[in-house]
């Protein structure tokens, strides 16, 4: 069992920053591969960015690429997202989620557990 805790969500202005961080515990976090969704009120959850057990294989959803940037540290079991250039239609639920498997994934259905969310709002 692993467990989840997103932290880092918040209001800021368009342009703007925010840093996400998810908080691991129960298991060897370098066995899990992770990832950061989205959803927004009224769309289907979506794929943000996700990260390899080892940290050196990243994918991001097109649309974020070259503004949000997943890291990962394994002596922490933590993970981030740095979100720079912040737009209204980023604003969300962000979660992080855990993948039994070093491998990464866009796939929602691939990651077995999900932190609670933590909300980004952007205004322009």
């Amino acid at each position: 069992q692993v467990q989840l805790v997103e932290s880092g969500g918040g209001s800021v202005q368009s342009g703007g920053s925010l840093r996400l961080s998810c908080a691991a515990s129960g298991r060897t976090f370098s066995d899990f591969a992770m990832g950061w969704f989205r959803q927004a009120p009224g769309k289907e959850r979506e794929f943000v960015a996700a990260v390899s057990g080892s940290g050196g294989v990243t994918r991001y959803a097109a649309s974020v690429k070259g503004r949000f940037t997943i890291s990962r540290d394994n002596v922490r079991s933590a993970a981030y997202l740095q979100m720079n250039s912040l737009k209204p239609e980023d604003t969300a639920v962000y979660y992080c989620a855990a993948k039994r498997s070093r491998y990464e994934s866009s796939w929602s259905e691939e990651y077995d557990y999900w932190g609670q969310g933590t909300q980004v709002t952007v205004s322009s």
